[in-house]
């Protein structure tokens, strides 16, 4: 599996972290975020990430920003993607399975690196439901 990453200056600690992690479960990684703190534009690190998800070069992908809003919307703006905003583990579990989220979007400055840590391995972990969920997700996009 790999998975792609990409922060701006607010997230650079969590994305640390997370690659740790997943080195630590032999995960590859594509690392598209700032290993700064000085202030970037985080659509510059998202757009990759997004790209790498649709595109099929990652399975999943993880963006982290500030607030994780911009980090969302900017992931959201390409038409594979299903991003979600989570700063919880039930957030995270109901985004796999109901809505078959590709993208996991976590702000930095309302979580804990601790609880970010358990919130990916759920996002790893958790399957997709399918059945009357399948049916919701296709009519989604705007083609």
């Amino acid at each position: 599996m790999k998975v792609a990453i990409g922060n701006d200056h607010a997230g650079t600690d969590y994305k640390l972290a997370i690659i740790g992690l997943l080195k630590s479960m032999d995960i590859e990684i594509n690392n598209y975020g700032t290993d700064g703190t000085d202030s970037v534009d985080y659509p510059d690190f998202i757009h990759p990430v997004a790209t790498d998800v649709a595109s099929g070069e990652a399975a999943i992908g993880i963006v982290i920003c500030g607030s994780g809003n911009g980090a969302c919307m900017t992931a959201n703006k390409h038409q594979e993607i299903r991003a979600a905003l989570c700063w919880n583990n039930e957030l995270v579990s109901l985004a796999r399975e109901h809505n078959n989220a590709n993208i996991l979007c976590i702000p930095a400055r309302f979580t804990a690196i601790s609880q970010v840590l358990e919130m990916v391995k759920t996002f790893l972990n958790t399957p997709f439901e399918g059945g009357r969920h399948q049916r919701r997700i296709e009519k989604i996009p705007c083609y």
